[in-house]
């Protein structure tokens, strides 16, 4: 447990880039949202995508913490589960922060009639039209999938370099492809559209958190044979 809370403590080390820049982000996206919101010349509601943006900020995060510690860590003699769960856990943690701010954000959202200008930046429609813990597990799940992704991606290059890096990525465009090509042989789009039409935030998020899951564990079983 020593060894998983000096991980967290190490990834700290660089507070910008872990808590500065996510808060940053999320910061100047809304103000420039609230700018633009203003300068709309309607009285209807008006919804932005700013709020996704430190959403996409988290998988940037997933590399850096693989990429600028990992070698840092082995050189200490620090296991690689050790790590891999300090890593986890404090990113958890972090989403978790950032999940409360949007949570609050949407509440002051909604109690100022969208900042006084009907625009509303944390309140997404559909995300946020259920109970408030609908919402927090979506964007919970939202945020540690996008980090998982870039720290496998990070461990995928630290194991078999750029050759694996560019292997993976191709393969998963054409699995994709291939899913797209089956699905109009066989017509299938009709039901994959009726099965997403009946999704809620909270059904989205537990398949989310399945595949988080799931990739939490190829990201540590690749992570076990990485080189620093």
């Amino acid at each position: 447990m020593s060894r998983t809370l000096a991980v967290a403590r190490m990834q700290l080390i660089n507070k910008w880039t872990y808590i500065g820049w996510p808060l940053t982000i999320l910061a100047a996206s809304f103000l420039m949202s609230l700018a633009i919101f203003a300068l709309i010349p309607v009285q209807d509601a008006k919804y932005g995508g700013g709020s996704q943006a430190p959403l996409w900020y988290f998988m940037v995060l997933g590399i850096q913490s693989m990429t600028l510690v990992f070698p840092f860590s082995q050189g200490l003699s620090i296991s690689r589960k050790a790590f891999y769960l300090g890593t986890l856990g404090l990113f958890s943690l972090i989403a978790l922060g950032m999940t409360g701010l949007y949570l609050l954000g949407g509440t002051i959202e909604g109690a100022t009639n969208g900042w006084g200008v009907q625009g509303y930046f944390f309140q997404i429609p559909w995300v946020t039209g259920g109970p408030w813990y609908a919402t927090a597990a979506f964007f919970f799940v939202v945020m540690m999938f996008m980090f998982i992704i870039g720290f496998w991606f990070a461990t995928i290059f630290k194991r078999w370099g750029t050759t694996g890096v560019l292997i993976s990525t191709v393969g998963t465009g054409v699995v994709l492809i291939g899913v797209g090509a089956l699905s109009t042989m066989f017509e299938w789009w009709g039901s994959i559209g009726n099965w997403f039409t009946l999704q809620t935030p909270m059904s989205i998020s537990g398949w989310a958190a399945l595949l988080c899951v799931a990739l939490a564990a190829g990201s540590y079983l690749t992570l076990r044979r990485a080189t620093p």
